[in-house]
């Protein structure tokens, strides 16, 4: 624990004093060399996650808020916090007067996502003001950065716990600290090689799930802080995960997705078992649940095999998103990739030629350090030539502690902001395009829920991932109906009712 008036020095300017000193046990700064020196051994599996005692009823009466930044991950973490939340007797809010705890849990991939967590951390002094008993915490992938801690120790001392993305299951203790002292609580960088299973959760929805199948990254791409903040790959135990599938499949759920930093790499930790994705996806293929799908996906580490269990079909659905993030070789080299752009087109025609009808998605950066026109004009090409149903585009974003952020970043901004419009529109043409190839044609849609736009709408997915709305029933929510598509925009399409799927 840290006193809050005490911990303003920044570890890097070689001033210590005892509350620094303690900080510096908790936290260890991002580094490349350190951190490619992980190595595969002391993950161990623990089933006896437990609430102290003490702590069973503490939020009796009382409200937690979470607010959630970032990835697919990030949200999941938030259902096993909420859950634990749960365990103890607070009820969920979306109301920050009535709440008596809020988290943040946060995102580190951009600098605009710090800033905004920043910026309502900022609006949280007068609620602190105002109701000294409110406790505020940080966790997610910021907590695990050495400067944000520094800043919110020099500005934020109205923050009362920060907690690392390998601490979770430590929430109750972490919440008594703050509860019952007058100083700051800091936890980041526990031992990362654990695996907490049988925490609770507090699912969002009843109609689809995450399911967390592995942790952590070793790929270390230049411009990533995650294999930092998330740590090194760890798989959970094809057993457990199978389990939990189950579980969610007598609940009635009717869609997973199975999630990890690079999913493909699940198994290659295990020294007891040859086993990896494709092997679990064959397991889980045999539940009786209608739809999987499974994200992110690393080129490099997809293999033959996955590819023959995904071509299977049934419940592995015929989405698969794939992150490119550059069509030029030299550009994927800068990024540590690992694989060219000949590499990359020669997975997507192996699975083309597999799964004829698969919707493909991907990431795509530019304005890296050093792109050139030509190597983005690649960039736009490999987009023409693969025809992704969909892409999630973005301007280069310097994170410090990467390899990348120490290379000149000689691109200028407008320039930037110019490859991304052009590559959007190309992007845009493609999707327009495929969306109306759908006009008449008839999909199984599952049905999520309302329009945002429009209540009296719903609004579902394929199978591949395409955004339908669809005048219905309410009561056809959560349920799968085949609809045919009668008219197409670029980033969703409009369909009739047929019938309702038996299932």
């Amino acid at each position: 624990m840290i006193d809050k008036k005490e911990a303003t020095t920044d570890l890097k300017s070689g001033k210590s004093s005892k509350s620094t000193a303690d900080y510096a046990k908790y936290f260890q700064a991002p580094s490349l060399k350190d951190a490619k020196k992980r190595g595969k051994e002391d993950i161990t599996v623990h089933y006896d996650f437990t609430i102290p005692e003490e702590m069973k009823q503490i939020g009796k009466g009382l409200h937690y808020l979470i607010r959630t930044y970032g990835c697919q991950m990030n949200e999941h973490d938030t259902e096993t916090m909420a859950g634990i939340f749960e365990a103890m007797g607070y009820t969920a809010t979306e109301d920050t007067m009535e709440a008596d705890v809020i988290l943040f849990n946060t995102c580190a991939i951009r600098e605009g996502a710090e800033d905004k967590v920043f910026g309502e951390l900022g609006h949280m002094k007068h609620l602190k003001r105002n109701n000294p008993n409110l406790i505020l915490g940080l966790c997610g992938c910021m907590s695990q950065e050495e400067k944000v801690v520094n800043k919110v120790l020099r500005s934020y001392s109205e923050v009362d716990m920060i907690f690392g993305t390998h601490n979770i299951h430590r929430l109750p203790v972490l919440l008594r600290d703050a509860m019952f002292s007058k100083e700051m609580v800091i936890e980041v960088w526990s031992k990362e090689g654990d695996i907490i299973e049988n925490m609770p959760k507090t699912r969002t929805g009843d109609i689809k799930a995450w399911v967390n199948i592995m942790y952590g990254c070793d790929k270390f791409c230049t411009y990533c802080i995650v294999p930092y903040t998330r740590g090194k790959e760890r798989s959970r135990r094809p057993e457990d995960v199978v389990a939990e599938v189950r579980e969610l499949a007598r609940q009635g759920f009717k869609e997973i997705m199975v999630l990890g930093q690079n999913v493909n790499a699940y198994g290659k930790d295990f020294e007891d078992r040859k086993y990896g994705l494709g092997d679990l996806l064959d397991e889980l293929r045999k539940i009786d649940i209608p739809r999987i799908r499974f994200t992110t996906s690393h080129p490099r580490d997809f293999d033959d095999h996955l590819i023959e269990v995904l071509a299977k079909g049934g419940n592995l659905v015929e989405q698969i998103h794939l992150p490119a993030q550059s069509g030029s070789s030299e550009v994927l080299k800068k990024m540590a990739r690992k694989y060219t752009r000949e590499h990359y087109m020669e997975l997507v025609r192996k699975i083309k030629a597999a799964i004829p009808d698969v919707s493909l998605s991907t990431d795509i950066i530019v304005g890296f350090p050093g792109e050139t026109e030509e190597q983005f004009q690649e960039t736009l090409s490999l987009m023409k030539e693969v025809e992704y149903d969909s892409a999630y585009t973005f301007i280069y974003s310097p994170r410090e502690g990467t390899p990348a952020a120490s290379m000149v970043d000689n691109v200028p901004e407008e320039v930037k902001k110019d490859r991304l419009q052009r590559l959007m529109a190309v992007q845009n043409e493609i999707s327009l395009r495929k969306n109306q190839e759908m006009v008449g044609k008839t999909y199984e849609l599952l049905i999520e829920g309302e329009s945002r736009k429009n209540p009296e709408v719903l609004a579902g997915r394929t199978r591949t991932g395409k955004l339908v709305h669809v005048k219905a029933d309410k009561s056809l929510i959560g349920t799968l109906v085949h609809v045919t598509i009668t008219e197409a925009k670029t980033f969703t399409t409009y369909g009739e009712l047929v019938t309702k799927v038996e299932v």
